[in-house]
């Protein structure tokens, strides 16, 4: 199997698997994934693990994705979660989860949400375990354990955002 594009007037939809001779419908392919950024910040240790209460948490999310001239994509996932009380900052974790894929069969259309909502919906769960990980390894019991992401919601009004255009976006 190789990473190969097909040439641009191939039509990978129609084209039938190897299995059922049916054919295969949009979709992409996982070549890696990886952590490209981590960082993990415990600046009142060993005193914030002993805070009484929850603390506050502030959480950043972000999605790029970039296309290569090898016909890959690389997609990234950016995660930033602050969590402090009004007396100290407790944790900052920063996360960037990268993924390279390959797209089948994606009209031109939707590539961009295939890339900004189906492949951070399948990175998430690991950039999850990569967070709760790194906030258990820092010394917090339970680990910090992300909410799942609806990257729908975040991507959709960022298009209805960039639509109305920069002169519209800053007026109230």
């Amino acid at each position: 199997m190789t990473d190969a594009v097909p040439p641009a007037d191939a039509n990978p939809a129609a084209t039938p698997d190897a299995t059922g001779g049916q054919p295969q419908g949009p979709g992409f392919r996982i070549v890696a994934q990886y952590v490209k950024d981590l960082s993990f910040e415990n600046p009142k240790a060993p005193d914030s693990l002993r805070i009484d209460g929850k603390p506050a948490i502030d959480m950043g999310v972000e999605m790029n994705a970039t296309g290569r001239q090898d016909g890959l994509f690389e997609v990234e996932l950016r995660l930033s979660i602050k969590a402090s009380t009004e007396a100290m900052a407790v944790f900052h974790v920063e996360l960037v989860y990268g993924g390279l894929f390959a797209l089948q069969g994606v009209s031109e259309q939707d590539i961009e949400p295939m890339l900004l909502i189906e492949c951070p919906r399948y990175l998430f769960p690991f950039a999850r375990e990569i967070i709760a990980r790194a906030t258990s390894d820092g010394g917090f019991y339970p680990p910090f354990m992300l909410d799942p992401i609806d990257f729908a919601s975040i991507y959709v009004p960022r298009q209805q955002q960039i639509a109305r255009g920069p002169a519209e976006a800053g007026q109230a």
